[in-house]
């Protein structure tokens, strides 16, 4: 394949080759749809018998025989009554058919005796298909809704060759090791309860230090970089949400009001319109711009059941929110600000690769042109004065501004949509924002969402993943371990602890009795970035015998390992 429309082709036409294996196998199958996913492909069926893993090897087999058939995609373009006649006894089909617009055309395509509704485009035939394995069943609300039949879904992925497959499943591999899931539960990081309610996190001490440890470094670097903090509430009144427009467009995604005072307050599920109302607090002149103004906000959204997912996916979050308010002749230079300072950001916590997704104005959509045309000329400036590779995704803008999405790469190659730099001509319309020109004229200021780690929570997640929950020595909650020998070592153990915890630096003492050696695999499964070995010989000599979770080891003084974990704090290694 040469590009991702071709990746994209060949996933959907391994989804139907693996559909038409499953109606060969089984009995009385209902198909809905199969469409090609970032990673691979799914299909969803309905049958009467359960699919496991243990299937897969008959499927692929199915799959196989399929392939070397060789059997044409075959488009078929048909009327409505023929389509219907076509799928009499697929109930999901038909709902599906009846989705596509009077008018439109309806095609099908065909490989053998399998032929699926569907837009295409596919493969010219099975043949071309060279590299699949399905990967994993699970259950699927019919169109997502909790209330709906619950089909199976078999998820797979397919390359162009053996090798990329191969590289693709050792990657899975690694990052079953690295799930934050599984990571947060042995280093004892955060939890979930069911008792409180999904998607709702529960930070313990390990976890919270490292998360205090991100959004003090977030606040002093925001500080540094001409913003300044907000704090505002948990709720506001319903007119508020009215006037943002969250009532009209996104009420299934918050929550039911609470009354007080006989008004309905919601429970906020987005942080703008508390900055909006703190803008229009006082009369603004050109003078006071730009304002930059952040905030770890928590907010709380729906998110349905079947999408929760570890820290990835959740209920209450806090977001890592900004805004920016400035006039139409400092946007060049706040977007370009913006764009270096994630930059730096991601650099500082082990991200190299970035790349940028910049999406522009639809068809239908608010805001002068001119507004329009000023706004993606500066993010593309800034793209290309920062160096940063993007894609233009045309007409892929939401209705309110244009925006910059930027994607990191983490240790395993595994691609995260993370920053996003939104421009806003909704909102300042809405609330009526202003500020007074040099001409002494009120004018609508330039409005530009901005938030880096997108979520605490979510940010955490991909961080443990991305280092395996090795952290370094910047961020570790525990960076230091003290492992005494015996008894006879306990107080000049807990002695250096003291001296370290006065240099600020995160330390503990194993008091456990125990032989030293599982001493330290212990604090190598913690992943403790520097372990002090200490027996009597090192009390009598004054060097300490230090050894990381690599195994390396070196001995020196106390005030030189203090000066080794001051320089890597500084340097955030």
């Amino acid at each position: 394949m040469k590009n991702e429309t071709d990746l994209e082709m060949l996933r959907h036409s391994t989804a139907h080759v693996m559909a038409a294996a499953v109606c060969r196998l089984y009995n009385d199958v209902h198909l809905d749809i199969g469409p090609s996913t970032d990673d691979g492909f799914y299909y969803d069926f309905d049958l009467t018998d359960r699919i496991t893993p243990d299937d897969f090897h008959k499927i692929e087999k199915e799959m196989k025989a399929i392939v070397k058939e060789d059997l044409p995609f075959e488009r078929l373009e048909v009327s409505r009554a023929e389509a219907e006649s076509m799928l009499v006894g697929q109930k999901y089909k038909l709902e599906r058919l009846a989705d596509i617009p009077e008018g439109d055309v309806i095609t099908f395509y065909q490989c053998g005796d399998f032929f699926d509704l569907c837009r295409g485009p596919h493969l010219e035939s099975t043949g071309q298909i060279r590299a699949f394995q399905l990967l994993s069943v699970a259950g699927s609300y019919y169109r997502g809704k909790e209330t709906n039949p619950m089909l199976q879904r078999i998820n797979g992925t397919a390359f162009t060759n053996d090798k990329q497959l191969g590289l693709y499943l050792k990657q899975l591999e690694e990052a079953k090791k690295r799930d934050h899931r599984k990571l947060g539960t042995e280093l004892d990081l955060f939890s979930i309860h069911n008792e409180v309610g999904p998607g709702l996190i529960h930070w313990h001490p390990k976890g919270a230090r490292i998360r205090s440890i991100i959004e003090e470094f977030w606040r002093q670097e925001h500080f540094r970089n001409g913003y300044e903090i907000l704090y505002t509430p948990h709720v506001g009144k319903a007119n508020l949400w009215e006037t943002s427009g969250h009532l009209n467009f996104y009420a299934e995604g918050m929550y039911a009001p609470m009354e007080i005072d006989k008004s309905d307050y919601y429970v906020r599920p987005m942080n703008c319109p508390f900055h909006i109302n703190i803008y229009k607090s006082g009369l603004r002149s050109y003078r006071d711009l730009p304002l930059r103004w952040a905030e770890l906000g928590t907010v709380y959204r729906y998110e349905k059941a079947g999408v929760l997912h570890g820290l990835l996916r959740v209920r209450g979050f806090t977001q890592d929110d900004a805004h920016i308010f400035c006039t139409p002749a400092q946007i060049e230079n706040e977007v370009k600000e913006v764009i270096r300072f994630s930059n730096t950001i991601w650099k500082t916590f082990g991200f190299e690769k970035i790349t940028a997704y910049l999406s522009t104005r639809p068809e239908k959509a608010v805001g002068e042109q001119d507004r329009w045309d000023q706004a993606i000329v500066s993010l593309k400036s800034a793209l290309e004065a920062e160096g940063i590779p993007y894609e233009v995704d045309e007409g892929g803008g939401a209705f309110y501004g244009p925006k910059i999405d930027l994607k990191i790469k983490d240790a395993i190659g595994r691609e995260w949509q993370m920053s996003t730099i939104q421009f806003d001509f909704n909102l300042p319309e809405r609330f009526d924002l202003s500020y007074i020109g040099e001409d002494g004229e009120k004018h609508r200021p330039y409005m530009v969402h901005r938030a880096l780690f997108g979520s605490i929570e979510r940010f955490f997640g991909i961080l443990v993943e991305h280092y395996g929950g090795a952290f370094p020595a910047w961020l570790a909650p525990e960076q230091v371990r003290v492992l005494p020998l015996s008894e006879d070592q306990l107080d000049a153990a807990d002695d250096i602890a003291v001296q370290l915890r006065k240099e600020d630096i995160r330390v503990t003492v194993d008091h456990k009795s125990g032989k030293i050696g599982a001493k330290i695999r212990n604090a190598q499964m913690d992943k403790v970035p520097y372990m002090l070995v200490l027996g009597a010989k090192e009390i009598e000599s004054g060097m300490l015998a230090v050894r990381d979770r690599t195994g390396a080891q070196e001995d020196m003084t106390l005030i030189d390992f203090i000066e080794k974990i001051k320089n890597a704090v500084q340097t955030k290694a």
